[in-house]
């Protein structure tokens, strides 16, 4: 069974940062592809970024150059670092594995103008 839990969310001032966190069992963490996600209220879930089993990194435009996703196999966690955050960042943040249709509880983030 697929567990993903997504945590590191919170309150933050815009231009400030957060990181996020997604612990993920159920799976061999180490060759999947993992993405991020977010959804704002009243809105679809958009893609952030992804990260393939060879740790290339893609980025949603919105995002490039402020946000890295990166991941530590040996504790089957994906990483989103946020900087230079943004009001329209605000959004709850979801991981899922690409092979796998599964979401986590997600994570909020608010940024304050």
């Amino acid at each position: 069974q697929v567990q993903l839990v997504e945590s590191g969310g919170g309150l933050v001032q815009a231009g400030g940062s957060l990181r996020l966190s997604c612990a993920a069992s159920g799976i061999i963490f180490s060759i999947n592809t993992m993405n991020w996600y977010r959804q704002a209220p009243g809105k679809q879930r958009d893609w952030v970024a992804t990260i393939t089993r060879n740790a290339i990194a893609n980025y949603a435009d919105s995002v490039k150059g402020r946000f890295t996703i990166y991941r530590d196999n040996a504790k089957n966690t994906v990483y989103l670092q946020m900087n230079s955050l943004k009001p329209e960042d605000s959004a709850v943040y979801y991981c899922r594995p690409t092979a796998y249709n599964t979401w986590g509880q997600g994570t909020q983030v608010t940024v304050s103008s």
